[in-house]
């Protein structure tokens, strides 16, 4: 299965609009980070390699919001850090919603408990709690024992508790296909999550871990031997089949990463989420200010094993789009 029905449809109609706009650049999502400090130390992380006047800052209400009614994205994944740790999440969640956003909260879960009193079920609303593999190999990744358990049941707590809740998971090159298998399948059947993602390490560069990142054939051959025997389509998936292809080396992409922007304290970050080659201040100096042409794998030697969902799921989703056959395809997966 593929990204949810209203998920779908709402991405049509913005798509639609940009086509009668003739806009060649528009943002699909945005990656809003409110505050780069986070409770844990995940090994495939550097945000909190920030200096230590840095991971005090809380980004503004008002600044948020601003970031977003100026890009215009129907879309928000609210990142970091760890989001729960701002003060205000809950104000800027709720008139993101109130602006008829659709809000993905980005968290590692461990304070979700804590917090869940604070936030209301909305249709156009879902935690995305990471979860990178099972018990042993989630607390590795974020090097501390006990945080597989305190997630799973937070999950629990807030699908209780009527909220949608969805999972991101990171596979790095000590993973095999039956690993991916084994943690989609007890998302998917066991812990009955309504959506899932799934990325491919990319390499961070400012990462505890600089060892285990997949390279673009590792990458294909983890996700095609995952995906054998028709195990894709019963994962609720939360990605575009062109995406899942790509993943699994059927067809190839061009990055088109200024569909996923990201805005921080520091500003809109140049060019993706993934790399840092300055801020503007607004979004319309990224677009206009960013050689975009020159970034993706054969273009700039940091994008050589990059396939991230950032860059390459903006990709799919317009080449979905342009395309009668793979859009009766996508809504046939919904």
């Amino acid at each position: 299965m593929s990204m949810p029905l209203r998920q779908n449809v709402r991405l049509g109609t913005y798509l639609f609009k940009q086509k009668l706009l003739r806009n060649e650049k528009f943002p699909l999502l945005v990656e809003l980070e409110p505050l780069f400090a986070c409770n844990l130390k995940c090994a495939g992380c550097g945000k909190i390699a920030q200096p230590a006047s840095l991971l005090k800052q809380r980004m503004p209400v008002e600044q948020a919001i601003a970031a977003i009614e100026e890009s215009g994205a129907p879309m928000v994944s609210i990142a970091g850090g760890e989001p729960l740790m701002h003060p205000q999440i809950d104000e800027i969640v709720r008139q993101l919603l109130d602006r008829n956003k659709i809000v993905f909260l980005c968290t590692n879960a461990v304070l979700l408990p804590k917090h869940l009193h604070k936030f209301k079920p909305h249709r156009n609303f879902a935690w995305m709690v990471h979860i990178d593999g099972l018990r042993e190999r989630h607390d590795e990744s974020v090097n501390k024992d006990g945080v597989f358990d305190q997630a799973v049941a937070a999950i629990k707590q807030a699908q209780a508790a009527g909220f949608r809740v969805n999972t991101n998971t990171t596979f790095f090159n000590t993973d095999s296909p039956q690993d991916v298998i084994d943690v989609l399948d007890y998302l998917n059947d066991d812990l009955g999550v309504d959506n899932m993602q799934i990325s491919p390490g990319y390499a961070y560069e400012k990462a505890p871990d600089q060892e285990h990142w997949l390279g673009v054939e590792e990458t294909r051959e983890l996700f095609k031997k995952a995906f054998d025997d028709g195990r894709r389509k019963k994962w609720r998936l939360n990605h575009s089949p062109i995406f899942l292809d790509f993943l699994e080396g059927k067809r190839d992409l061009n990055c088109t990463a200024w569909a996923i922007p990201s805005y921080s304290l520091l500003g809109w970050q140049k060019p993706c989420y993934l790399l840092d080659d300055g801020y503007t201040k607004t979004y319309k100096e990224l677009i206009e200010e960013t050689d975009w042409d020159s970034y993706g794998r054969g273009k700039d030697d940091r994008c050589a094993n990059c396939m991230a969902h950032c860059g390459y799921e903006p990709s799919a989703v317009l080449a979905t789009t342009s395309s009668l056959r793979e859009s009766i395809r996508a809504a046939a997966t919904a």
